[in-house]
Formats: structure tokens, sequence, C-alpha cells
């Protein structure tokens, strides 16, 4: 068994509660009404989208190759 280390993005639902997205695998994310939930939330979506990964023969992505940084812009 291998472990995985991804990066994921939360930011605050207009509605309530937070929505997670785990950039490093297309279409992966979640949410949850707190930050933990949305955090236990994405793990187990990771999880699950990692295992069809594997069952389909695909390639794993590399968690190491996602940078996050921040840009200011003026306007």
């Amino acid at each position: 068994m291998k472990a995985y280390d991804y990066k994921v993005i939360l930011e605050p639902d207009e509605t309530g509660g937070y929505i997670v997205i785990c950039p490093s695998i297309p279409g992966c994310y979640s949410q949850g009404e707190t930050v933990q939930e949305a955090l236990d939330n994405i793990k187990e979506v990771i999880l699950l989208c990692l295992e069809d990964m594997i069952a389909e023969g695909e390639e794993i992505p590399d968690s190491s190759q996602s940078l996050i940084g921040t840009v200011m812009v003026e306007v």
C-alpha cells in the first residue's frame, strides 16, 4: 500500500459550508458544512477516484507536481 499526499483547495460556498477540490485529479471535488467535514469528504472522494483509476489501469497522478501559489492583481 502506498500513501499519496494531495493538495486540496477549500472555498466557502455561497449557501454555507465549504467546497473542496483536488486539482491533481480531474473532476475530484466535494463539499461539507465545516472545514473538517469537507476535508473528510474529499479524502473519501480521492480514495474512490484512485481506486477507480487503478481498476481501469490508469496512471495515478503524481501528487508532487501540484503547486499552489497566489497572484496579486490591481484593478
